[in-house]
């Protein structure tokens, strides 16, 4: 089977292959990782594991081609990644039906997805030429003083199931544009969507051979060792706060110290202040909690609502959220599709009664039909309780009553995490003091919180993360400063009387 010059992706064939040294080949790990489709449970792909030699020659391969690949030409790397976005137009349909199949995307969620990757692609072909050097003035007379920006060499990322696709495009494109080679790990629900599809991708616009490689394979044989090799000196991870701080252990213990791009967990507040138009908030509440089944980095995790409109919100939020088509993932207007995997949904389960147990009240529910949850809604809920101290990552919202905008923003702010927030309000200005005062890395006046764009700085505080991505963060995030001095003319040294 070619895979080079192929007409079309082949749908459900081929990708039982991993691209690794520039060649697509089985894995000789000992496992097989059978890749299920959430919605029915039917075997989409098995895939042999990557063995630790696989990954080994995937970071030696890297870091051999990289060094030409950083010599090409500006315009020669911003043409792949053009390249790359016209054969995501060509293949639209398809790879949205990757989305739904195995991500369990349901089908409007597939085509945002579809849209932000395009996006990252195009936004690419113009980060080679923000790869920029400075002259820095220097107080040492005939000493000119330059710095340098270049790639950092070989990239690691990690990359989740929730939005497979863009959340290993955002790093994969910019590291890649800017001259780096990557060596990319998917998540095993996603393999196809979190990376082979994206290598494919990328082949058929032109990058070079080895300068990405994607590896499949258990955490307990290379998922360590994934972060501690000698070669990346950039780990890029998007997932939970405990698997990230994991990583970071790992990378300053390992064999060479690692920079680190981590977007971690959120506890994202949805905040309704007394003088919202409670339609338009309605309306983007649902949006920015059900959404991909809530199973989003940036979905509200807490609605925090005035006491004075709290009653009056909640009814028509539910109301809303009852109408909410669920189900076939693939229809058109399905809004809520099926959880990731068995373990996801039996610990959404143990949330909600955790929640009962704590004296939340249900105000709407059901049960799962296979891996389809309905959406659950909460009131009567405090900030203490298990439910709104950590992250859902799935369709359940609890609702919080705040007694004035500074009971509001306590509410916002009491948290560990500190990803994306949103505040809805009549008074613009009202809003922008409000969000200016949120420990988030993100808040958005009168809109929901699920917003990713090229060339916007995207991340969290506290523990939501290091670092952020797109547009002149990403071109930082994977390139390095050297300080160049060149001496024009004799120094003259203190050496006293020698």
């Amino acid at each position: 089977m070619e895979h080079s010059n192929e007409k079309s992706l082949p749908h459900y064939i081929g990708f039982d292959q991993l691209p690794i040294n520039g060649k697509w080949r089985h894995g000789k790990g000992a496992k097989v990782l059978r890749d299920l489709n959430p919605y029915n449970g039917e075997v989409i792909v098995e895939i042999p594991h990557a063995s630790r030699d696989d990954m080994d020659e995937a970071y030696r391969s890297a870091a051999k081609a990289q060094v030409e690949w950083a010599a090409a030409l500006p315009g020669e790397r911003a043409a792949v990644m053009r390249r790359a976005a016209q054969v995501m137009e060509a293949r639209q349909e398809e790879i949205i039906a990757w989305l739904i199949q195995e991500a369990g995307s349901t089908r409007i969620k597939a085509g945002m997805e579809w849209g932000t990757v395009h996006a990252v692609l195009l936004e690419g072909a113009t980060l080679p030429y923000l790869v920029e050097g400075r002259i820095i003035p220097a107080d040492i007379p005939g000493k000119e003083s330059r710095m340098y920006r270049k790639p950092v060499g070989v990239v690691s990322v990690i990359s989740p199931w929730n939005w497979p696709m863009q959340l290993s495009v955002r790093s994969v494109a910019p590291a890649l544009a800017v001259g780096n080679a990557v060596v990319l790990k998917p998540a095993s629900d996603t393999p196809v969507t979190g990376g082979l599809l994206l290598a494919k991708i990328l082949e058929e616009a032109g990058l070079p051979p080895g300068v990405l490689s994607v590896i499949v394979g258990a955490g307990s044989e290379i998922g360590d060792a994934f972060v501690t090799h000698p070669i990346p000196r950039v780990i890029s991870f998007t997932g939970s706060t405990p698997v990230g701080r994991n990583i970071a252990k790992l990378a300053a213990e390992g064999p060479t110290l690692k920079r680190l791009e981590l977007e971690l967990g959120g506890n994202g507040p949805f905040v309704v202040l007394d003088d919202a138009d409670l339609e338009q908030a309605v309306e983007a509440a649902v949006f920015g909690k059900f959404l991909h089944q809530g199973q989003t980095c940036m979905s509200v995790n807490r609605f925090i609502i005035d006491d004075g409109i709290h009653d009056a919100f909640l009814e028509r939020f539910v109301d809303r959220v009852n109408k909410l088509k669920r189900g076939d993932p693939n229809a058109p207007d399905t809004m809520i599709g099926p959880i990731i995997n068995e373990a996801q949904l039996n610990g959404l389960r143990r949330r909600i009664q955790e929640a009962v147990s704590a004296g939340a009240r249900q105000v709407a529910g059901g049960e799962a039909q296979g891996l389809v949850l309905p959406p659950h809604v909460f009131a009567d809920v405090t900030n203490q309780m298990p439910l709104a101290q950590t992250e859902s990552f799935g369709p359940i919202a609890p609702f919080i009553r705040a007694q004035g905008e500074s009971e509001a923003l306590k509410i916002a702010n009491d948290t560990e995490l500190g990803l994306a927030a949103a505040v809805f309000t009549r008074d613009v200005e009202r809003g922008l003091r409000f969000a200016q005062q949120l420990e988030t890395g993100m808040a958005h006046v009168n809109d929901q919180p699920v917003n990713d764009l090229p060339y916007n700085p995207f991340g969290g505080e506290k523990n939501s993360g290091i670092g952020r991505f797109n547009g002149i963060w990403a071109v930082a995030a994977f390139t390095t400063d050297q300080w160049v001095t060149i001496q024009h003319a004799p120094r003259r040294y203190p050496l006293g009387n020698l």
